[in-house]
């Protein structure tokens, strides 16, 4: 007999989430420096999540290396 899907291990069920709660966009933004406290929480700017935010963030980085090397 199988298990049923509703009784599997928490760490199974987590999977990639596309769309952040405001909440969780408000963090990556503030970290960015791009929010302040006095800023409106609608309308905010998108921000990529998961492993694709991590891939731009290191191409960012490879440019600005490079940037420096060059100067």
């Amino acid at each position: 007999m199988s298990i049923h899907k509703s009784l599997l291990i928490s760490s199974k069920l987590k999977r990639h989430r596309n769309v952040l709660k405001r909440g969780e966009r408000i963090e990556i933004l503030a970290k960015k420096g791009i929010w302040k406290e006095e800023s409106s929480v609608f309308g905010l700017p998108k921000v990529l999540a998961g492993a694709k935010m991590k891939k731009v963030v290191k191409v960012k980085e490879k440019k600005e290396e490079g940037k420096e090397e060059a100067k």
